[in-house]
């Protein structure tokens, strides 16, 4: 008699789950789409327009189209499922791979198809995480997310701006395979809509975008936490698009702002350790501190734009302090979030990082208008400061193991890297 292939008893187990590990998968395979053009996308633009203050008005505009695509994203998806709404933002970073490899300024409209696919992406990313993970994986999820992604976000850049000098198209070619495999990896996970007990529960929520800002806005802690994420966000998206240009204009040669940017992305396989660190002291205290160094970094490295190498080098040292926000920035907003909100306030949480793409390149373009490079590296240093006053705010037991919310949350704070 033939046996059966599986016990009826056992659930059919797939390769990947919809789980800290499965999330922790799909995260480092887009951070190789994302990291292998980080640096590729400033040096094209600056060769297309010739002028940093010209980028920075491009970017700005691609910030401003990325941030509403990421608040109508709820509104989208009452017309299609989820899961159709992540294929066809993860199907962007494929068109703008097309643009890509054609090359001269259809690089912009590349530019703007892999924003619009970061930014959609991210929303529905988030969603599904908040849906599936509980509030005290959320820490582990975020260090294990980065681990994953470190080997994209530190080999990406580099690989990206070294296979320029074989064929422009060549970092687009792994953009487009990279896509592929994410959208391959939301069919193995069995990603889907929200699952029906969850909505039961809860009223439905409505996806007028305003209606949605006034409930954010509402809530001190989330917006707090979103605001602590912009500031990181400002940090990292300066370091990107700025290093490589300051280093051509300082006669560094092209390939210096590639090997920064692997350099820096390189501390994200330090998430785990700073995630006990964490874990020992608060998330108030690692957000000052993270803060506070990162910006007094930034500062220095404008007072030193005299002498190129030693500039690079404390910007470097600065990205360990923003690596260190990339693993704790986003803890108050995700402890802080109700689960009758998850979809509506992941689009909410997303736009941080288009914001910072409005944000960042109108502040550059007004500071380049009286000042070199290094005064954006200034101005980046005084955001991460503004982060810190901001995180002095927070309550001195967040993240504590054993810790309580004020009687005004109702629930108990979770650790944020606790099983």
């Amino acid at each position: 008699m033939r046996r059966p292939l599986q016990s009826p008893r056992e659930p059919l187990r797939w390769p990947l789950a919809a789980d800290v590990h499965g999330f922790a998968v799909l995260a480092g395979v887009e951070a190789v789409v994302r990291g292998t053009v980080l640096a590729v996308f400033p040096l094209l633009m600056y060769r297309a327009w010739g002028d940093a203050a010209l980028v920075s008005q491009w970017y700005l505009s691609v910030g401003v189209v990325s941030l509403l695509t990421a608040l109508l994203v709820p509104l989208l998806g009452r017309y299609l499922r989820r899961r159709r709404v992540y294929f066809v933002s993860v199907s962007m970073y494929l068109m703008g791979a097309a643009l890509g490899a054609w090359g001269g300024k259809l690089t912009t409209l590349a530019l703007l198809c892999h924003s619009i696919g970061a930014a959609s992406s991210f929303v529905c990313f988030n969603a599904y995480v908040l849906e599936h993970v509980d509030k005290a994986d959320f820490g582990r999820l975020e260090s294990l997310r980065m681990f994953y992604g470190g080997l994209g976000w530190t080999l990406g850049p580099l690989l990206g701006v070294w296979s320029l000098k074989l064929w422009q198209g060549a970092p687009f070619a792994v953009v487009a395979m990279g896509a592929m495999a994410m959208l391959t990896l939301i069919r193995v996970m069995r990603l889907g809509d929200l699952r029906t007990h969850s909505v039961a529960r809860h009223r439905p929520a409505s996806h007028n975008p305003l209606a949605i800002l006034r409930r954010f806005f509402a809530q001190p802690r989330l917006v707090a936490g979103w605001f602590f994420a912009l500031m990181r966000s400002c940090g990292w998206w300066v370091y990107f698009v700025y290093v490589g240009i300051y280093a051509v204009q300082n006669g560094l040669g092209d390939q210096v702002g590639g090997v920064a940017t692997s350099v820096a992305n390189a501390g994200l396989f330090l998430a785990p350790l700073m995630l006990r660190w964490i874990q020992r002291h608060s998330v108030r205290r690692s957000l000052r501190g993270a803060f506070l160094l990162g910006g007094a970094c930034f500062l220095t490295a404008a007072a030193l734009s005299s002498w190129p190498w030693p500039t690079v080098l404390v910007l470097i040292l600065g990205t360990l302090c923003l690596v260190l926000l990339d693993v704790c920035a986003g803890l108050p907003f995700m402890m802080a979030v109700k689960p009758s909100q998850r979809t509506e306030m992941s689009a909410v949480y997303s736009s941080f990082r288009d914001f910072s793409g409005i944000l960042s390149p109108a502040l550059a373009w007004v500071v380049l208008q009286f000042s070199p490079v290094a005064g954006v590296f200034a101005m980046a240093g005084v955001c991460l400061l503004a982060g810190w006053v901001v995180a002095g705010y927070l309550h001195p037991q967040l993240g504590v193991p054993g810790a309580l919310r004020p009687r005004g949350q109702g629930e108990r704070l979770e650790t944020a890297g606790r099983r």
